[in-house]
């Protein structure tokens, strides 16, 4: 465990960093600055309540008020350790208000989510290191994934989203060596959160590709790679639907966001209205789906076979190359949102750091761009095109610097086997 954990030195340190800074920052650092409130992440507190609902196997309440709860199951999964022990301790997870400015529960899910969140510091690392980066490049690429992560683990409290994201790194670097447990790792990421989902098809491309020898292994192991993606989401909606058929659907399919708190698009006005002036999420999503399905066909051409080309085969480049690919896939969700939030784009720009990081250059653009445009999206402001249009070009610029650049396969060889 320790040569393990030396291994993965950059990671642990970026963990330990952005724990103390994120607590420091949100408590003791604010009261420094005169506010008379902690500075805390409001989405969290829902979350913690379908933990805590899921803890004492109330699974009627999992998708009704006041937990907010739109992701699947594995989202409260994963925050039930700190749940557990404040239940043990007596500290409750009321909100914070006006009148309990500094809620205790705070000080213990605070750093537990911060923590596991840093999943996806490790992913990032460990699949830099199959690309055959040096020290000096994971450390930076672990500084500036750092920074980035900030936005959904400290600002927002959305540890789910860092969670899945890590979960789909690892199972990424599986690929190769096991397609079941590469089902089960992105399986795991989707229960936890189903933004993934836009990744599979690329996925689904790398496994099924015909490998250098020209065997059809690939091929044979895609059904039993979906089935395993789908099961835990199956499982655990079909029990949480069990219990409250209404509300599980509801929130699933709906997927309510709020124009009025969060970033109104040019979508807003197209999307189903709800209640409250809420409008549903739900119908642009499926239609990033049909666009990520896009993306898998164009991984799949650009690993075509060139029959001008001399054979060649490099095998890091082809690991950038899916990276790459399944960092725009996941970036089609911002462009057909009906409401965007500013850590909606962290998912892509976390990927796409990781496809950044087989060469210096491409590390370096990406770094200095994701950083400056993690901080430009948490601006207050609200024009539906003036927000959306900037965030959208933001983040081209981000996968455009992070683009692998190489053309398509070469004659007599189809990469598949990853680094």
């Amino acid at each position: 465990m320790a040569s393990r954990l030396a291994g993965r030195l950059f990671p642990a340190l970026g963990t330990l960093g952005l724990v103390g800074w994120g607590m420091i920052s949100t408590t003791w650092g604010v009261r420094v600055l005169g506010r008379t409130a902690w500075a805390l992440p409001d989405d969290l507190w829902g979350t913690l309540v379908a933990a805590q609902r899921l803890l004492h196997l109330h699974l009627s309440g999992l998708y009704t008020q006041p937990t907010g709860l739109v992701a699947f199951p594995g989202a409260a999964v994963i925050l039930i350790p700190p749940v557990a022990l404040m239940g043990a301790a007596g500290i409750s997870l009321a909100p914070q208000t006006a009148a309990h400015p500094y809620p205790a529960a705070w000080l213990v899910a605070g750093p537990y989510q911060i923590a596991i969140s840093c999943l996806v510091l490790f992913a990032t690392d460990f699949l830099a290191e199959r690309q055959g980066c040096n020290l000096p490049r994971r450390f930076f690429l672990t500084v500036v994934s750092t920074v980035a992560l900030w936005s959904v683990a400290v600002r927002w409290g959305h540890p789910e989203d860092a969670v899945a994201v890590g979960l789909l790194l690892y199972g990424i670097g599986a690929l190769d060596s096991s397609g079941a447990r590469a089902g089960w790792l992105i399986g795991a990421a989707v229960v936890v959160q189903p933004l993934v989902l836009l990744a599979v098809p690329v996925l689904a491309v790398a496994l099924s590709s015909v490998n250098g020898a020209g065997s059809a292994g690939g091929p044979r192991r895609l059904p039993g790679f979906l089935l395993r993606v789908a099961t835990p989401s199956v499982v655990a909606l079909g029990a949480a639907a069990i219990a409250n058929w209404q509300a599980t659907k509801t929130a699933v399919t709906s997927q309510p966001n709020y124009p009025s708190i969060d970033h109104p698009t040019p979508w807003t006005p197209l999307a189903p209205h709800l209640a409250d002036g809420n409008v549903a999420g739900g119908p642009g999503r499926m239609l990033a789906i049909v666009f990520a399905c896009g993306c898998a066909a164009g991984y799949a051409y650009r690993r075509r076979p060139a029959t001008d080309s001399p054979p060649r085969c490099d095998a890091g480049d082809d690991l950038a190359e899916l990276l790459w690919w399944v960092a725009a896939a996941l970036a089609v969700r911002c462009v057909f949102e009906s409401v965007m939030v500013a850590y909606y784009v962290w998912p892509a720009v976390a990927v796409a750091l990781a496809a950044a990081a087989a060469s210096w250059t491409r590390l370096t653009w990406t770094g200095i761009i994701a950083t400056g445009f993690t901080f430009a999206v948490q601006s207050s402001w609200r024009s539906p095109w003036g927000w959306w249009a900037a965030m959208i070009a933001g983040l081209a610029l981000v996968l455009f610097s992070a683009r692998p650049r190489r053309g398509p396969a070469y004659a007599g060889v189809t990469v598949t086997r990853l680094p």
